[in-house]
């Protein structure tokens, strides 16, 4: 393999994380990327190019002889992008558009699961407030209720009481979510611990690619609203060799292949969000992409060719390569947010000390921020993501947060118990 250009497209933690991988390869010559950020410029040449103009991203490709398209993000994947890529011949790391409904539309996926006996929570699709509010009668309390499209991470509420429930059928169905919210599922609540198993795939040959637990809510202990993620480890140890196992044979594979069946394979990296039920694992969700801030921890333990794995999975030939090499070791990231998330952010706020914190041993991926003459502000919801590694989840807890107190950030926040189920887990296990 020849070195060759690559486009990143996206501008968040996880295409830092992804960048910082990606220039580690042999085989690149030339990374560029679309918006990037002041963290992924100092592995790429940033272009300004609007991952939602097509027809300019092709253009841009075939200008600087682009050998590989990585897309970051969900939106451009159910917007179709990597399809009018292929069409054109350029590989691209990334679904297609219908097998990007996996992410784009929760109601296609629990079909899905359906068609294909894959264990999930019991679901009704609902397009109308009236016929939501009629199917609550259906479901135990708590119970979930989910805009059906995109909602950036925010669009779940667990409703605890019947009048939260209607509330939330309210919002949605009145825009609260836009577009995402026009059609509405209910799902009943599981109960059991929450674990992210990530798959590569390229419709056929599937090679896991590690796993993590996420910490959604925004305050310690777990309290206050979703947000798209306030830190992660892994691996998760909770999902053992033998649940991995079992969620390969149950949820994965059933999916790849009913996929395939269908006539729209999927190829990218398949990110199960999944719930460790009394009776088994049991798929909540499925992203179409690598989670954020979780990319940024598989990516710390990832020991090998990001650009030749990726290419291999574009050009449908992972069957060829071997099992992904993950350090025994354990990664933890904790994202300092600005104040206000997850509402209205406070941006443009100074950040100082990312040397420092690096200096300490950690790794600073740069989430939301911005160049100001030459000094870095906060300019999104969340935005660094500290990350380190350790023997244990406790000792990567420790150095994260050692290199988050080297971080001057006065308009941002973060939680101080990243990792708390794991670290707790380690000290009983002594």
């Amino acid at each position: 393999m020849g070195e060759m250009n690559i486009l990143l497209l996206g501008g968040g933690g996880r295409e830092h994380a992804l960048a910082w991988k990606l220039a580690q390869s042999p085989a690149l010559a030339t990374l560029y990327a679309a918006p990037g950020n002041p963290g992924i410029a100092q592995h790429a040449t940033l272009v300004d190019l609007d991952a939602t103009d097509h027809r300019a991203v092709v253009d841009f490709c075939l200008r600087h002889s682009i050998g590989l398209v990585v897309i970051g993000p969900e939106a451009p994947l159910v917007d179709g992008l990597a399809d009018n890529l292929r069409v054109k011949g350029y590989p691209v790391f990334g679904p297609g558009k219908k097998a990007a409904q996996l992410e784009g539309s929760k109601g296609f996926t629990k079909d899905l699961c359906k068609r294909a006996n894959i264990p999930t929570a019991a679901y009704e699709r609902v397009a109308s407030k009236d016929g939501a509010i009629a199917a609550l009668d259906d479901f135990a309390l708590p119970v979930v209720i989910k805009a059906d499209g995109l909602a950036a991470g925010k669009g779940v509420i667990i409703a605890e009481t019947r009048e939260q429930a209607v509330e939330a059928i309210e919002d949605m169905f009145s825009g609260a979510f836009g577009s995402a919210g026009a059609e509405v599922v209910l799902e009943e609540f599981m109960i059991g611990e929450e674990a992210s198993f990530f798959a590569l795939t390229d419709g056929s040959a599937i090679l896991p690619f590690g796993s993590a637990q996420d910490h959604k809510r925004v305050g310690d202990g777990d309290t206050g609203p979703n947000t798209g993620g306030m830190g992660a480890y892994s691996p998760a140890r909770v999902l053992t060799p033998e649940l991995e196992a079992e969620v390969i044979e149950k949820i994965v594979r059933p999916t790849v292949d009913t996929l395939a069946a269908e006539g729209t394979p999927y190829s990218g990296v398949l990110y199960a969000g999944l719930m460790l039920t009394d009776e088994g694992p049991k798929l909540i969700e499925y992203n179409a992409r690598f989670g954020d801030p979780e990319c940024q921890v598989l990516m710390m333990r990832f020991d090998g060719d990001l650009v030749e794995l990726l290419l291999a999975v574009a050009e449908g030939r992972l069957a060829g390569q071997g099992p992904v090499r993950l350090a025994e070791r354990a990664a933890l990231t904790v994202v300092m947010a600005a104040n206000g998330y997850p509402g209205v952010p406070d941006k443009g706020g100074a950040i100082t000390g990312i040397d420092a914190a690096e200096a300490a041993g950690a790794r600073v991926f740069h989430a939301g921020t911005a160049d100001k003459d030459g000094a870095i502000v906060a300019n999104g919801g969340r935005v660094l993501n500290v990350t380190a590694t350790g023997d244990t989840v406790k000792a990567a807890q420790q150095a994260a947060y050692k290199a988050v107190d080297a971080i001057g950030f006065p308009t941002g926040f973060c939680r101080r118990d990243i990792g708390w189920r794991e670290v707790a887990r380690e000290e009983e296990a002594r």
